[in-house]
């Protein structure tokens, strides 16, 4: 039971899949600071110094009555809270990772249609009389109206 385990685990595709997640969840992360640490400042100071991380409204109060000033505080009074600007950074990272991911494959699938179309073999022959490109299998030229012998040819 055990060498079928560490053959099942050694499997090229397990392998594969391990590290695909694991990166996954890196670049996750990373896309995920992007947009809080690098994309969402910018656009919260155009829009009048919003931070979008601390958009919330308050549904109902906690046990010290609002105001709140950030999630934390609401949280921390008990307040029961709808936390719509992390949502909007939660829209922002996914459409990030989407686009990442729509490149990604966008590429493989170019490289694989690449290697994968064979060259065509010819579908057209120069008449020998003529020199205009006739059919494969023709045995008139419809240009110059020849027979042609196809040993000749």
């Amino acid at each position: 039971m055990i060498k079928e385990f560490k053959e099942f685990a050694m499997r090229g595709n397990v392998l594969d899949m391990a590290v695909g997640v694991i990166l996954g969840a890196s670049f996750g992360s990373v896309v995920s600071s992007l947009v809080n640490d690098v994309i969402m400042p910018p656009i919260g100071l155009l829009l009048g110094n919003v931070d979008f991380s601390n958009l919330f409204i308050v549904l109902r109060d906690g046990d010290v009555p609002g105001p709140y000033l950030s999630i934390v505080d609401a949280q921390l009074a008990g307040a029961v809270t709808l936390n719509y600007g992390l949502f909007i950074n939660t829209i922002i990272t996914f459409l990030i990772v989407a686009f990442a991911v729509f490149l990604l494959i966008r590429s493989v699938n170019r490289i694989q249609s690449a290697e994968e179309e064979p060259p065509s073999e010819p579908a057209t022959k120069a008449c020998p009389f003529c020199f205009m490109d006739i059919p494969l299998d023709a045995i008139r030229c419809p240009q110059c109206t020849s027979n042609l012998d196809r040993a000749a040819i």
